[in-house]
């Protein structure tokens, strides 16, 4: 069976007791009786920036015992061809292999297989088999852990719903990694252990062969189905203020003000890297819509002047919030005591009073790893949210809402009761964070080129989609935790923006502006029964408004309970949200 989620490509494929999904170039939710064993597994081929090249599938062959895939690498100079196949070797077995070989030179940090398991898994009991045979008992980690779980793996095995689920691993020495950190839904196997060094040479004719083989024990016990998805919302603390980031694409720009852009908004969130020429021209076009300014230094060097130009800048303009984060050193990405006492030294020097926050340019992680970095008298924690970062599927993107609620959960507990401000929330990183190389660079002082990711090509085609409107209130609900201040969603206009280059609003801008809508309100927050249906509203004046949000690929029914006692019930058409 074959369909279309989210312009994504699915075909089922079952034998015997097994069955899976294959998305694109995903052997996605590997299934035994039912019940879904490994959320994934996967070939990946990155370079030595750790960017990840396509993997095109040029066919998928099917018989009762195997589905192949034929993949061939695209972009960043890879050009590596085989095959990525799932085969079932016994009742209880079943085998994923890879056979990659690659047609020239290419420097990569990671050519291989990754395993993707499933974070319900958090806390149960782990064993590790390691290369000379010893056996380790740890659990898979409840918190998310800033760093790597498993070293040295040569095989692992865990208990799951009645299951006894194996794993043995050929061809490479294998580690696992907390994705959650990077709100990716999964505990991450891999292969090329960190403490190698990289980029490591495929030569010519050089080949990559690596299996995983995984035996399943015991039946899995089943849960009683229910077609209908219960969501109970308790009042509290008020919802979020609701910004968006500046936009970065190239000259000329629509014509906004903040009725006509998105009403309601809280801020503009602008990134102004002080290293580059044209960042006073992002800043003016920043400001230009008459919103207040969220405002993120990034800083290349304790250079006081370069600092104290970034402040005097920033004299008579609405500014509400503003950090710093070094690009280099230890603290990289992050802003650290000392880059908050520069910029709070230079802020006094200018008689300028302004909130400092302060936290990671990046993701949950860095925040999670760096937290004994920042000082301890912030008047805010911030961080960024980007679900496309280790994968491009429309499956990472769903099942990185429940992981927000968690990176959500746990930066308001390293805040520490100051308020955590989310953004920017985009679909694919504003930076690349881990790059090996310097970031591209603007060559004008104008914005003809753009700036920042308009440099970049972090775009993603789901940006305009209908389905994108729905996860941003499944988003909002998730991340709305007592605690979380304020929540950034995208660009105001643009390839990355609620609305286009020329201004006309996309799909996703009804969403935002719905949430807007509700800022300041007292909010009503709950959790989602499971992941793909969620519901996040405000009491004003007496009356409640809730939007429901369904990521589902099939309509669903859903019955909202108010803790009052009310209880409302709609269909929710899938991909879709809907206001009650």
């Amino acid at each position: 069976m074959t369909g279309q989620w989210w312009g994504e490509s699915v075909r089922a494929w079952r034998s015997g007791p097994w069955s899976l999904e294959v998305r694109d170039d995903e052997v996605a939710d590997i299934a035994y009786e039912g019940h879904v064993v490994l959320r994934s597994v996967r070939a990946v081929i990155r370079d030595r920036n750790w960017d990840t090249a396509g993997l095109m599938v040029d066919r998928v062959d099917t018989s009762e015992l195997a589905v192949t895939l034929h993949v061939r690498s695209q972009g960043l100079g890879a050009d590596v061809r085989g095959i990525v196949r799932a085969e079932m070797r016994g009742p209880g077995r079943l085998t994923v292999l890879t056979d990659l070989e690659s047609q020239s030179e290419f420097l990569t940090n990671r050519t291989g297989l990754v395993v993707l398991h499933h974070p319900r898994l958090a806390g149960e009991a782990l064993q590790i088999r390691h290369p000379g045979g010893d056996v380790e008992k740890t659990r898979f980690p409840a918190r998310i852990s800033p760093h790597q779980p498993a070293f040295d793996i040569a095989g692992l095995t865990w208990n799951d719903a009645g299951l006894s689920v194996g794993l043995r691993f050929e061809g490479d020495v294998f580690e696992m990694e907390d994705q959650r950190n990077w709100t990716d839904a999964s505990y991450k196997t891999y292969s090329r252990p960190l403490s190698l060094p990289v980029p490591y040479r495929l030569a010519p004719g050089e080949r990559v062969v690596q299996s995983i083989a995984i035996t399943v024990a015991g039946q899995p016990l089943v849960a009683d189905a229910d077609d209908t998805a219960h969501i109970r919302l308790e009042p509290g603390t008020p919802f979020p203020a609701i910004a968006v980031s500046a936009a970065t694409g190239p000259a000329p720009a629509p014509t906004l003000t903040p009725s006509t852009g998105t009403p309601s908004a809280s801020a503009v969130l602008v990134e102004l890297d002080l290293a580059t020429r044209n960042w006073r021209a992002a800043l003016e076009r920043a400001a230009s819509a008459g919103r207040p300014l969220d405002v993120r230094f990034v800083i290349a060097d304790d250079d006081h002047a370069r600092i104290a130009d970034g402040v005097r800048a920033l004299d008579g303009l609405p500014v509400v919030r503003v950090t710093a984060f070094w690009p280099t050193g230890p603290s990289r990405h992050v802003s650290d005591a000392a880059a908050i006492a520069l910029l709070r030294s230079t802020l006094a020097e200018a008689g300028v009073r302004i909130d400092v926050v302060g936290g990671a340019r990046s993701h949950f992680t860095e925040l999670n790893r760096e937290r004994h970095r920042l000082p301890g008298d912030l008047d805010g924690v911030v961080f960024s949210v980007t679900p496309l970062f280790h994968s491009l599927s429309t499956a990472q993107l769903i099942e990185s809402l429940p992981m927000q609620r968690l990176v959500a959960t746990q930066a308001v507990e390293i805040a520490g009761g100051t308020p955590v401000h989310i953004g920017p929330i985009s679909l694919r990183p504003h930076f690349n964070d881990v790059a090996t190389v310097p970031p591209p660079m603007p060559e004008h002082d104008d914005l003809r080129d753009g700036y920042g990711a308009g440099l970049t090509d972090a775009v993603d085609a789901r940006q305009t989609s209908p389905e994108l409107a729905a996860w941003t209130i499944a988003s909002a609900a998730a991340l709305s935790v007592p605690g979380v201040a304020t929540l950034t969603y995208f660009e105001e206009w643009g390839d990355r923006g609620i609305r286009s280059a020329d201004g006309s609003p996309r799909p996703v801008a009804a969403a935002v502006t719905a949430l807007a809508g509700l800022s300041g309100a007292s909010g009503l927050r709950g959790s989602s029964p499971d992941g793909l249906v969620w519901a996040i509203g405000a009491r004003m004046d007496g009356v409640d408004t809730v939007l429901v949000a369904n990521l589902d690929r099939r309509d669903r029914r859903v019955e909202v309970e108010i803790a009052d006692g009310t209880t409302r019930a709609v269909t929710v058409p899938a991909g879709t949200f809907a206001r009650l």
